[in-house]
């Protein structure tokens, strides 16, 4: 059985480097049955970013990738811009701890202004590192994420959270933080989630489920909303990583094909959309989808 000609097929979180795949990996994910992706900026150049004409120039480089995406495959793509959170590390090692983290801020207001020009439609990723830190690195780290929050509380915009995987105590925390700027907690998406939580201990937070096959059964069962991703990293050196980019529709496929109801689709792929997003994809490549 195949999927509904009028369901679109959401890859919520992916990267894509101009030297890498980039369109064929697109053009592979449109032939699985792919219409939608969220892409996400990423360090397109080796070496610690310290300036923040470099980050204006990757924000640029991921917008203008999605526009070609767009023009040459038809797939809809919006775009998921801020400064890494772990390249606050290599950053402070360079100019400085301080230094490091009033770059973050400042490439933030840089995204918060793409959202603002509707050429993004999140902040993202944005977070802590996902391993131990220093309590200083820590320190600022939070004080950075915060800045994040207060950002797309202005600007109206989700944000897109990168951390350790989170628990029910890890997911009041990210909810007290988001409390704490004023943003809705459903306006903040855990991105590559991969524990299942009850609904009642995510706390109004949305994960973003990796897209593996058993984890991607499980999710079906969930209420939402919830989304899947990919995080494909279209890196030469790790061909594949972390999932390829054909799988959300892929698994998406296999669920109908097996027996489930379609209807289930919907929560990934249009519900957990407009409920985070405000607007409601479409198979239409016309427009923002």
């Amino acid at each position: 059985m195949p999927l509904p000609p009028d369901l679109p097929v959401v890859d919520h979180h992916c990267h894509l480097h101009p030297s890498g795949e980039a369109i064929g990996a697109v053009r592979r994910f449109r032939a699985a049955g792919g219409t939608h992706l969220f892409l996400a900026t990423q360090n397109y150049r080796p070496g610690p970013i310290v300036r923040l004409d470099t980050y204006r120039e990757q924000f640029a480089t991921t917008i203008d990738l999605a526009a070609r995406i767009r023009s040459e495959t038809g797939v809809v793509v919006h775009v998921v811009l801020a400064p890494f959170p772990v390249d606050l590390l290599a950053a402070a090692e360079r100019i400085g701890l301080p230094a490091a983290a009033d770059l973050h801020r400042a490439a933030l207001d840089a995204a918060s202004v793409a959202v603002a020009d509707q050429r993004a439609v999140a902040l993202g990723e944005v977070g802590w590192p996902h391993f131990p830190v220093p309590d200083d690195v820590g320190a600022a780290a939070a004080s950075v994420f915060d800045h994040a929050l207060g950002r797309a509380r202005d600007v109206g915009c989700p944000v897109v959270v990168h951390s350790d995987d989170l628990d029910a105590t890890g997911y009041a925390r990210l909810a007290a933080s988001a409390a704490r700027a004023g943003l809705p907690p459903g306006r903040v998406v855990k991105h590559y989630a991969r524990s299942i939580v009850d609904p009642v201990h995510r706390r109004g937070i949305v994960p973003s489920f990796l897209a593996r096959k058993d984890l991607a059964a499980t999710s079906l069962a969930d209420p939402g909303p919830w989304f899947w991703e990919t995080d494909f990293l279209d890196d030469p050196a790790r061909p594949g990583a972390v999932l390829d980019l054909a799988t959300v529709p892929r698994r998406a496929r296999a669920w109908v094909e097996g027996g489930g109801d379609p209807d289930r689709l919907r929560i990934p792929f249009i519900d957990s959309v407009a409920a985070v997003y405000g607007f409601t994809p479409t198979t239409s490549p016309s427009g923002a989808g």
